[in-house]
């Protein structure tokens, strides 16, 4: 009973959020994920390290695919997440966990970023 009440939040917190707060969700959904791979990795357990690879790659491929071209820096970001994408490939296969602290500490930058630019939209209204 629990986990179906903890489920139906997170399906209503999804479902009222704001397209700003859903970028948010990806980048600390991210970060999660990175931290559970990088446990696996260090308890040797590869089959639960790739789940959560496959998690962030997934969470990467949602964030490119929901860039707006209108804007000049869509490309920059695509760009930006592809090059993670392709380090999170690389850090699957490798099942290493330096690559894994630097996507990580990119992630964590996006989203610090991303907090404070939310914090200044509320504040111009």
């Amino acid at each position: 009973m629990l986990q179906n009440a903890a489920q139906t939040y997170q399906s209503n917190q999804v479902t009222t959020a704001t397209p700003a707060d859903l970028t948010l969700m990806l980048y600390n959904g991210a970060i999660k994920f990175i931290k559970q791979a990088k446990n696996a990795i260090e308890e040797q357990n590869v089959a639960k390290a790739h789940e959560a690879s496959l998690k962030v790659q997934n969470i990467l491929y949602e964030l490119m695919s929901t860039l707006n071209n209108d804007y000049g820096i869509s490309k920059e970001f695509f760009r930006l997440y592809e090059y993670m994408l392709q380090r999170m490939i690389e850090a699957n296969i490798r099942k290493d966990l330096a690559i894994l602290n630097e996507v990580e500490d990119l992630f964590v930058q996006f989203r610090d970023t991303w907090k404070e630019a939310m914090l200044l939209a509320k504040k111009q209204g």
